[in-house]
């Protein structure tokens, strides 16, 4: 009877633990994505050419747009909902 009930329950945990495995791998992605914006803005302000100001103003735009990414999957996977790729 047990092993029936632990055989009923493992999917649930399973998908819990993808879930939770996801979530962590989106955590991580977003904490390097701010070092990394962190980083490119000393880089800017190191910077006197012309040219690698500009470069690292698109980096961190760039940069930017991962993070909001990055934080919109986080909130859509905490509220439970399906992400959907665009």
């Amino acid at each position: 009877m047990v092993e029936a009930l632990l055989r009923l329950c493992r999917p649930k945990m399973r998908e819990v633990s993808e879930k939770q495995e996801e979530w962590e791998m989106l955590a991580n992605e977003l904490a390097q994505t701010r070092f990394a914006i962190q980083r490119t803005y000393l880089q800017f302000d190191a910077s006197s050419d012309p040219d690698l100001i500009e470069a690292a103003v698109f980096e961190i735009k760039a940069q930017q747009a991962r993070h909001s990414y990055l934080l919109r999957r986080l909130k859509a996977l905490d509220a439970g909902e399906a992400w959907e790729e665009a």
